[in-house]
């Protein structure tokens, strides 16, 4: 198919649209809607978070060491988009989206309850990249709706409705175009005709 070159940016998607909140449960608290994230490790556990050092919520994660990390859904996608648009300097989003704050484990910012993960994060380390600074955390608790945990205590990702952010759109995340693996798994029926 024919091609244009485009100037280099960040042309890598879709990627997570996740809620961000910060802060503390009994005293202040934000949430900021954030694109930039991912893994970095599985064992220790780490991801990372790029926000805007003029944002609202930098300092507030800067200053605390820590943040949650909340995925979204198709019933969050307001939610996820007004907490992206709006500043926590002069609104509560916490009251304008209709959200609940649960207390967390290993952190003193709150878990947004309607969430079906909340991924607690301490920082390791900050790098200042340019327009955005990496937040580089570890991984110290993770929550999930026990209503996505099936009778073989399998938990189901599919099942909540999850969204993604692609090229300024949301997106609910379509239908299983296969599982891990199975490009290479055994066809069983077909290696038994063969026989």
């Amino acid at each position: 198919m024919p091609k244009t070159n485009f100037k280099p940016g960040n042309m890598l998607y879709p990627v997570p649209a996740v809620l961000v909140s910060c802060g503390d449960i009994n005293g202040f608290s934000n949430i900021i809607t954030i694109a930039w994230t991912g893994t970095i490790c599985t064992n220790p556990p780490m991801l990372y978070i790029s926000v805007r050092p003029e944002r609202f919520s930098y300092d507030i994660i800067k200053k605390s060491g820590e943040f949650i990390i909340n995925l979204t859904t198709e019933k969050l996608a307001y939610a996820t988009d007004f907490c992206g648009v709006r500043s926590g300097r002069d609104t509560d989003k916490w009251k304008s989206c209709h959200l609940t704050k649960e207390t967390a484990d290993t952190v003193q910012c709150p878990m947004i309850k309607e969430a079906p993960v909340n991924i607690e994060c301490h920082v390791t380390e900050i790098k200042e990249l340019g327009s955005h600074h990496m937040f580089i955390a570890d991984v110290t608790a993770v929550h999930a709706g026990t209503e996505y945990i099936d009778k073989n205590n399998k938990f189901h990702l599919d099942w909540p409705g999850l969204i993604s952010y692609s090229h300024g759109s949301y997106y609910a995340l379509g239908k299983q175009a296969g599982t891990f693996g199975f490009s290479v798994k055994k066809d069983t029926k077909t290696e038994h005709r063969k026989k």
